[in-house]
């Protein structure tokens, strides 16, 4: 269940917070495939089920960029943030890849409030968002993630 902050400056001084953790999500070669697809990196470690069975990883694996753009699918169930006019996503720091994703795999995201702060009209939250591979002692990915919240007047 997500953290709900009422208002953007309810983040402020939740540094430290922790977020999560979400549901799994299975990862499947169509999902895989798709994001091929979109992207156009059809590298065969990644869509060529056969060869990649000897290939470095067993298997098929999960771009590393599929990894962290399920982020913004994990986001909604770590936080809520209401009482906005907009928001905008100012990008991510600190990418991360740590570890393969493999197809069939299941994965989820935990998350932490690592900074908020006063900038402009807006409050600005800084969310390491971590991708958890079940089973996996090492995540798929950390990301910090940023976002630019506008309260309502």
């Amino acid at each position: 269940m997500a953290k709900i902050y009422n208002n953007p400056r309810e983040l402020l001084g939740q540094e430290g917070t922790s977020l999560g953790p979400t549901d799994w999500l299975c990862i499947d070669q169509d999902r895989v495939n798709g994001f091929a697809e979109v992207t156009g990196d059809h590298q065969w470690i990644h869509v060529d089920v056969e060869r990649a069975k000897d290939g470095p990883f067993g298997g098929t694996i999960a771009h590393g960029y599929l990894t962290m753009s399920l982020v913004n699918f994990f986001l909604p169930d770590l936080i809520e943030v209401r009482g906005f006019t907009h928001a905008v996503n100012i990008g991510a720091d600190r990418l991360r890849f740590l570890s393969p994703v493999k197809v069939g795999s299941r994965i989820r995201g935990i998350g932490e409030v690592m900074s908020a702060e006063e900038v402009t009209g807006a409050v600005q939250s800084v969310v390491r968002v971590t991708v958890e591979i079940e089973g996996s002692d090492k995540p798929a990915c950390v990301v910090d993630t940023i976002s630019r919240y506008f309260p309502e007047a």
